[in-house]
């Protein structure tokens, strides 16, 4: 689980997090027999640490308190989230293995809950829309009970819970594209930003790939003459994919460089026609993959990336803007109240 780690400590803003192995707990050895008679033969346990209480403050962000248990669910979604983007569904089990990045995540965690106090302030979204995105979300499962599934999986404990991220999210995000569509940044400015970082755009090649992974040679048969009977590949992928971290996005696993997939795949990836559905085997299973385009290694012209370098520019203005606004809100966080105390 190093991986994930380190995955969650580029979600925390690069803070370098070592894996430690679990310390195993051992019985006190028995103390020697003394010549007094009421001497103990062994040493008495030490207490078990009182639980904690889910209703202590952890962090107040201007005259909002959040607790214990608001932290724990946003963490369990945050890790969820690192596990499945490496393909690996969330299991409470797992989140032993993250412990160590809690106190710092209390600080993104603050953060997160600012820019959505800030967010709610001139921002609203109508419960008809987060209705929409759960009903488009359910599409994919055949019953109720896949989707409740899917969506412990994920890290929410219930439909509540994944109604209530979708509506955070999308407030912040159309914050920050209202923020973002003030901004206007001219064409000077956009080559000088080119000129001055070239070698930022320079890239490897790449391959734009969506799969839907599957557990045995048949099934990958199966999806692969379903895509060529005219199937929809992201409505198969949400159906069938053991991958939760793409089938939710129909498979799609973006675009991606040489040597980032096992040997398999990337050779599938950076050397199959374009749109037509290839199967293929590696230690995760049977994958029916598409690429959907591949690009050269190289600076691309000033004509394809400036649009990126307009996104990237409206996104450090909006940035400062929001750093600004966040450092008017008191905030103070109490870490101690998250950490998880070392095994002995």
């Amino acid at each position: 689980m190093k991986q994930s780690l380190l995955t969650l400590a580029l979600l925390l803003g690069g803070a370098a997090l070592a894996q430690t192995a679990p310390a195993q707990t051992t019985p006190a050895p028995a103390a020697p027999a003394q010549s007094a008679p009421a001497a103990p033969a062994t040493t008495p346990a030490a207490p078990a640490p009182a639980p904690a209480n889910p209703q202590t403050v952890v962090a107040q962000v201007g005259n909002e308190t959040y607790t214990l248990a608001d932290f724990d669910r946003a963490f369990r979604q945050a890790v969820a989230r690192v596990l499945n983007a490496q393909g690996v569904p969330y299991t409470p089990d797992l989140l032993a293995e993250f412990a160590e990045a809690r106190p710092d995540f209390l600080t993104q965690f603050a953060r997160d809950r600012a820019v959505y106090q800030l967010a709610r302030r001139t921002t609203q979204v109508k419960p008809a829309d987060i209705d929409a995105q759960v009903a488009e979300a359910r599409k994919g499962f055949s019953s109720d009970a896949d989707f409740q599934q899917a969506l412990q999986a994920s890290g929410y404990e219930n439909e509540a819970e994944f109604r209530a991220d979708l509506e955070r999210q999308a407030v912040v995000q159309a914050y920050l594209d209202s923020i973002k569509s003030r901004l206007t940044f001219g064409d000077a400015l956009v080559q000088s930003f080119y000129n001055l970082n070239r070698a930022a755009f320079n890239r490897p090649a790449q391959a734009c790939v969506k799969h839907i992974l599957v557990k045995t040679q048949a099934e990958a048969q199966g999806v692969l003459r379903d895509l060529q009977g005219g199937a929809d590949f992201a409505q198969l992928a949400q159906q069938k994919s053991q991958d939760p971290g793409s089938a939710a996005d129909g498979g799609d696993l973006g675009c991606l460089s040489p040597g980032e997939t096992v040997a398999a795949f990337d050779k599938v990836a950076f050397s199959a026609p374009l749109n037509q559905p290839q199967v293929v085997q590696t230690e995760y299973g049977w994958h029916v993959l598409v690429v959907t385009k591949r690009s050269e290694a190289g600076v691309p012209p000033l004509s394809e990336v400036a649009p990126l370098i307009r996104e990237q520019l409206a996104r450090d203005a909006a940035q400062k803007y929001l750093d600004a606004q966040i450092a008017r809100l008191n905030i103070t966080t109490n870490k101690a109240a998250v950490t998880v105390p070392a095994s002995k």
